[in-house]
């Protein structure tokens, strides 16, 4: 088992599976997002919880914090229906499964939770981020989440294209959700023609181009941002690809590791999702845990593309894939920390 712990629990108010797993606390505490979502089986989210607790790990890692990863889900049913009296009992639940660590994790919004949930959560723990600025927290992640990727999409750029300008680049983005949208803004503000994508057709009329989600990813473009959900790249689909460069917020876009092998035997440049994401983890864990103002955190957050381009550099001195080379940085981290 590569997991140090995992907990699940029957919500003694709720009565829903409640999962929370620590992947590693090597580099300190576990910090990873709280997610709401239905599955078929409540197994299939102690795997959800498995595998972003893990890439949590690999986030925080390649990001230089001194945190660990984890993941909490709360598995709602096909047929749950999640009333307001259910969810407020099933967040007060998970915050007596996060406080039984004893500091070991930390939780923070996901999907299907955000700020307003944490000041639930935090009536029965202390070890929870990302609360309303009103209640002494830094509210939503999505922003800083947005800069780190453009700062990876600009430093991806200069890899591929020769250049960090945007200008006149064609950029399609799967998935127009809070960090989809804002990272819209800034790639359309850098001068490029903005394509977007959504399962919500209500967001055609957000003023960009709009493409057909079963179509985003095949669209020609400069830079395809996978935005939305994960597992979108896939060995059958990368012969269809026509961007030469992915960068995306997304996590765990690959089906399996195989695929940044069959993306860099085409030429694709694909930057790890778990470098460019970071940026959200990198503000709130330096502001709410560590104490940094405003811009020291901000700093930090630009600070991506470096690390974007120390991947890429290393990729292609080594003759390697950039996956590599981002695995390579996280366990150099890690053993260190050993």
């Amino acid at each position: 088992m590569k997991h140090e712990e995992v907990r699940i629990r029957h919500g003694r108010r709720s009565g829903l599976p409640l999962i929370v797993a620590i992947h590693s606390t090597a580099l300190g505490p576990a910090a990873g997002g709280i997610r709401v979502r239905r599955y078929p089986d409540w197994r299939d989210g102690l795997a959800d919880a498995l595998r972003l607790s893990e890439a949590m790990t690999s986030k925080n890692a390649a990001a230089g914090l001194d945190f660990g990863g984890g993941k909490s889900v709360i598995a709602l049913g096909p047929d749950v229906d999640l009333t307001p009296e259910l969810r407020e009992a099933a967040l007060l639940d998970l915050g007596e499964v996060i406080e039984s660590f004893g500091g070991a994790y930390f939780g923070g919004p996901d999907v299907g939770t955000g700020p307003d949930d944490m000041v639930v959560v935090r009536r029965t723990t202390s070890r929870v981020f990302c609360l309303p600025e009103s209640q002494g927290g830094t509210g939503s992640s999505s922003a800083p989440t947005a800069v780190g990727v453009f700062e990876a999409l600009r430093a991806g750029a200069t890899r591929v294209f020769g250049s960090a300008s945007l200008s006149g680049r064609t950029v399609v983005i799967s998935g127009l959700g809070s960090v989809g949208g804002l990272l819209a803004r800034h790639v359309a503000e850098a001068g490029a023609r903005v394509l977007v994508s959504d399962v919500d057709d209500s967001k055609r009329s957000s003023g960009y181009e709009w493409v057909l989600p079963e179509k985003a990813l095949r669209t020609p473009a400069d830079i395809l941002v996978p935005a939305a959900v994960g597992g979108v790249l896939s060995a059958e689909l990368v012969p269809e690809l026509s961007a030469p460069m992915i960068v995306g917020p997304a996590n765990n876009q690959l089906t399996d590791e195989s695929v940044a092998d069959a993306l860099a035997a085409r030429g694709i440049v694909w930057v790890p999702d778990f470098v460019a994401s970071a940026g959200g983890a990198v503000y709130i864990l330096l502001r709410e845990i560590e104490g940094l103002s405003h811009a020291e955190a901000m700093s930090r957050v630009h600070a991506i593309g470096d690390t974007v381009s120390s991947v890429l550099d290393a990729a292609r001195a080594n003759g390697s894939t950039p996956l590599r080379e981002a695995l390579s940085l996280v366990d150099a981290r890690l053993a260190g920390s050993r």
